[in-house]
């Protein structure tokens, strides 16, 4: 199973047509590490607009991870279920940087969703930096901060790295 996913990646990264065009959409997706121990994996559409900005559509789950009580480690079971969250929401994304095969984009947005026990809202702020390559794929990082209202952690902040593939 593992060979067959890598292989069609690999075939999506080598075979895909080269193209940058207004109206390009791409399907992203970055995990991420978050301070204060915490981690996110983020899943989105992007649809380009004129002058290389973006709008996103994503989709998010942060975890967030604390010491046992009994032996000071972490252990699977405070690893996986001590604080998870879920958010849907929109970013938009101004080009503020753009060089040959690069972009840089502030990430503004909005998301809401829910933890265990009641709804949570994040407004979200950040640099994302992309490199096309050759076939169209997109590389890219990103500095993020999350403000987040009626969560456990009111600020989150850290980097993520991801892929984007054109679609369409």
């Amino acid at each position: 199973m593992r060979k067959t996913i890598m292989a069609l990646l690999l075939t999506a990264i080598i075979g895909g047509k080269a193209h940058a065009a207004d109206g390009d959409k791409y399907f992203g997706i970055a995990p991420g590490i978050m301070y204060e121990r915490g981690m996110e994996i983020t899943a989105g559409m992007e649809w380009e607009t004129r002058n290389h900005k973006a709008w996103e559509f994503f989709g998010n789950y942060y975890l967030k991870w604390e010491e046992c009580g009994n032996c000071g480690h972490v252990c699977p079971e405070t690893f996986w279920r001590s604080y998870n969250t879920w958010a849907l929401g929109a970013a938009y994304k101004p080009c503020v940087l753009r060089r040959r095969n690069t972009v840089g984009r502030l990430r503004l947005g909005l998301s809401a969703g829910s933890d265990r026990n009641e709804m949570i809202g994040g407004v979200h702020a950040g640099y994302e930096h992309n490199y096309r390559l050759k076939s169209g794929v997109i590389i890219y990082w990103q500095a993020k901060t999350d403000l987040m209202i009626n969560c456990r952690d009111l600020f989150r902040t850290g980097i993520a790295i991801g892929i984007k593939l054109p679609i369409g």
